[in-house]
């Protein structure tokens, strides 16, 4: 077959629907990725303008531009879409587009997974966007701090858009975070181990992991507060037991890792681009990734410098002062292996070139402030004034804008394969450093003046007059810095002036490919042996277009496929076959987000419907996996053949699973946190009645348990042995069933939910458990239908350890609900 053959034959299979039909059934992740990073671009011109209306209305002292209602909505937006809509998705859209093209792979683990996440990441915006164009947007900040924004102090909508709108964004994050996290560990390169990986693979990677297990605490603290607000569940009301303070240690659990989330996948550009610019090798390959483990975990440690004024013990002002100026050490090492970089290479000042220097002057300055804070003294005076604000600007946009506007300009060429032809960048990076400096240097200097943050407006007497203009200036000037960007862009689009398929030289997989990239990414698959593919065999691309390496033809029956490997050594593990093209991701996300408009407008005789759609839906998804017979090892190529992924035991669900579980978790231990927050904090506890312990209702619900854990494992042996496996998978279904109704029985027996906070967080835990007994039935009784319809065997037995993992999930969930219920009374 010649190479033009193979590439129409792979264009073929892998491509999505042509035209504008193609948006909606397409689950290519190139197409996915650039979907993506338009719409997070959308979204920071919008949030954008909001600044600029910001600066207007600060610019002169009583300014009548904007009322506060109006203003507060604006801010509160600025904020949400700039932290929600923008920096996060843009990370996964580059995530998306680029991990395969860097890892040498031909798609992400879960294609449909991608196009639903986008989807509901499309819906969950445009929910919050209506709301500002109706005006009813959000206005209590993007903290939303209770109790402002309780039910008795914002009574209307505009706080129900901010929480429910939020918490349908943050599925698109989950789901993004699981794609990610699998991707990077299974579906790799032969011979890519973990130490050969490209530098951004790892920033994605432990982005990813950071994701799971720093956003699920604030859609907990968003469900309890919508709880609240529409039910009179009092969480947060003092006067019944609860604690607006649980609101803000559940917010900042997520807050202030989210900083480093943001930051991480700038780093990984910079990590990418600089060594290319400098026309040499990273510096410290190893310390860096230390530095990034080591970032990630601190980062988790010190949400409570957020809360130095709440009045928190000596003891916790010094250990959270103390963690977050050691974070400032990670940080510096990776500072300063950019810096030894670019001592040992030939810094070129093209267009990335001046952008990351931008990062580096802004960045640095930001991390200074950012110690500065972190000394408590000094923030008891600085605390929520403008100083802070800058602060913040300084972190994020010369953190994150300045290196994603690097790749930008580094990857362009990727995207288009086309060169830049009018030179219109370099101005536009000229106004955009001059005007943030301006505005945010003024804002830090206004700030230690008194400023406070989030004013509408100041009187002419305070003397922040000229400093305010002279912010606004500055921020205008920036704006139009960004316009300047994004027309350039759009010229690049329309103007024909081919490139060169690999104009910076640079030695990573994704330059090994036609630009733009194929569907397919490569005809066939390298083998990697260092982290410097292009620079140990400059003809690879020609070699992988010939189809000289894995998966060299386009497979049986023209299917999607590829390979996954072992995740630390990167030997070749097992074959998988993708699903094509389809549009139910966009139904499921329309069906999710029916489900959280039920809730918004208060329709809940929709919200079973929604409910069961989203499972009938579901379970199509996952019913049209699989086959009906055993399929024989599949010989990819250089005589390897590998098993398919039905046919081993830890396949790629079983990956997603977990790590969507890790997210899950991280939920339940936020709620059970919460419990135990407001046991040993909260006015108003222990509270007026205690829920009745009953001895037998926890042996009931413990040997449920077991009983259902026993059951799964014995289906595991029966299917390996041939032996029928419909008992085993009947009293796995009924030990499910019976914990959960042991838990129903829990739930009606809790004393006055919406008199204490007590009965409110046993409600809430007991749904939690209840819904995850229904899962686990719904889950062995799918199973069971799978293995009527003969979609298992011996051989085909993938989908029994996934099963598994959820059956011991709920297991471990009930159990530790039944304590958290019953040891209290027992103890007393």
């Amino acid at each position: 077959m010649s190479i033009l053959e193979r590439h129409r034959k792979l264009t073929a299979i892998w491509s999505s629907e042509p035209g504008f039909k193609g948006w909606f059934s397409t689950v290519n992740h190139t197409d996915l990725g650039r979907m993506f990073l338009v719409t997070a671009f959308f979204f920071f011109l919008v949030g954008g303008v909001l600044a600029m209306l910001i600066r207007a209305q600060l610019a002169t002292p009583d300014s009548a531009f904007m009322g506060p209602e109006i203003y507060n909505q604006v801010f509160t937006m600025h904020g949400t879409i700039m932290m929600f809509l923008f920096a996060i998705p843009m990370f996964e859209g580059l995530a998306i587009y680029l991990l395969p093209k860097l890892l040498g792979t031909r798609d992400l683990a879960f294609p449909r997974l991608t196009a639903y996440g986008y989807w509901c990441y499309v819906f969950g915006g445009t929910m919050l966007l209506v709301s500002m164009f109706l005006g009813i947007a959000p206005d209590g900040g993007w903290f939303m701090y209770p109790p402002l924004t309780g039910a008795i102090y914002s009574p209307g909508i505009n706080t129900d858009f901010w929480l429910i709108g939020i918490t349908f964004v943050e599925i698109s994050a989950i789901a993004a975070a699981v794609e990610i996290t699998v991707s990077v560990l299974k579906f790799r390169a032969p011979g890519m181990s973990l130490d050969k990986m490209p530098i951004f693979a790892w920033y994605a990677l432990v982005t990813a992991l950071m994701i799971l297990t720093g956003f699920p605490p604030l859609i907990l603290g968003s469900v309890l507060l919508e709880l609240e607000r529409a039910f009179g569940l009092p969480f947060f009301q003092a006067e019944l037991g609860g604690d607006s303070l649980l609101w803000q240690h559940l917010f900042w659990l997520f807050g202030h890792p989210e900083v480093y989330i943001i930051f991480l996948p700038a780093a990984g550009i910079i990590s990418t681009v600089l060594p290319v610019m400098c026309r040499t090798t990273l510096l410290g390959y190893g310390w860096i990734v230390a530095a990034i483990v080591a970032l990630a975990f601190l980062s988790f440690g010190l949400w409570v410098h957020h809360m130095f004024t709440t009045g928190i013990p000596h003891m916790g002002l010094a250990f959270f002062s103390a963690a977050s100026t050691l974070v400032a050490v990670p940080t510096g090492v990776q500072i300063f292996a950019w810096i030894g970089t670019m001592w040992k290479g030939r810094p070129e000042l093209r267009l990335p070139m001046l952008h990351i220097l931008g990062f580096f002057v802004t960045f640095v300055i930001g991390g200074l402030t950012g110690v500065m804070v972190a000394v408590v003294p000094f923030d008891w005076q600085a605390h929520d004034t403008a100083f802070i604000t800058a602060h913040l600007h300084y972190v994020l946009f010369g953190g994150f804008v300045f290196p994603i506007l690097a790749g930008l300009y580094y990857w362009l060429p990727h995207f288009t394969g086309r060169k830049r032809f009018f030179r219109l960048g370099e101005v536009a990076f000229a106004l955009i450093f001059t005007g943030f400096h301006v505005t945010f240097l003024a804002m830090h200097w206004v700030g230690l003046l008194g400023q406070r943050r989030r004013i509408s407006t100041y009187q002419a007497e305070d003397g922040w007059t000229a400093i305010n203009l002279i912010s606004s200036i500055g921020g205008f000037v920036l704006a139009i810095g960004i316009a300047i960007v994004v027309i350039e862009v759009a010229l690049h689009a329309v103007t024909a002036n081919r490139g060169k398929r690999n104009p910076w030289k640079a030695t990573t997989l994704e330059w090994a490919m036609m630009t733009p990239a194929p569907a397919y990414n490569f005809a066939s698959l390298p083998h990697i042996s260092s982290r410097e593919p292009l620079n140990d065999d400059p003809d690879l691309a020609v070699r992988l277009a010939r189809g000289e390496g894995y998966l060299g033809d386009s497979g049986p029956g023209g299917r999607r496929e590829t390979l996954t490997v072992n995740a630390s050594s990167g030997q070749p593990d097992y074959h998988v076959i993708y699903p094509g093209n389809t549009r139910l991701p966009v139904f499921m996300a329309a069906v999710t987000g029916l489900f959280f408009l039920s809730l918004l407008l208060k329709f809940y005789w929709i919200t079973p419907l929604a409910v069961s759609g989203v499972a009938f839906l579901a379970c199509r998804w996952v019913w049209t996996l699989g086959h009906r017979g055993d399929l024989p090892d599949q010989p990819v190529g250089h005589g390897v053949a590998l098993p398919n992924s039905i046919a081993v035991d830890h396949g790629s669900g079983w990956w997603g699973s977990l790590f969507l579980l890790t997210a899950n978790a991280t939920f339940f231990g936020s709620l059970l946190f919460g419990f135990a927050f407001l046991w040993t904090v909260a006015p108003g506890w222990p509270p007026p009645a205690l829920f009745e312990p009953s001895l037998l209702e926890m042996a009931a619900g413990l040997a449920a348990a077991a009983a259902s854990t026993a059951a799964i494992r014995r289906a595991i042996r029966a299917n390996r042995n041939g032996q029928t496996v419909m008992p085993s998978l009947v009293l796995a279904i009924a030990g499910a069933l019976v914990l959960g109704a042991v838990i129903g029985s829990l739930m009606l027996r809790t004393p006055g939910p919406s008199a204490h906070a007590y009965g409110a967080t046993l409600l809430v835990l007991g749904g939690y458990g209840l819904f995850h007994a229904a899962l686990g039935a719904l889950m062995a009784g799918f199973l069971a239908m799978r293995v009527r319809r003969g979609f298992t065997s011996p051989v085909r037995r993938a989908e029994f350890p996934i099963v598994r993992l959820w059956i011991d999930y709920l297991a471990v969930v009930g159990m530790l609900v039944l304590l958290a219920a019953h040891v209290p009374g027992f103890l007393t």
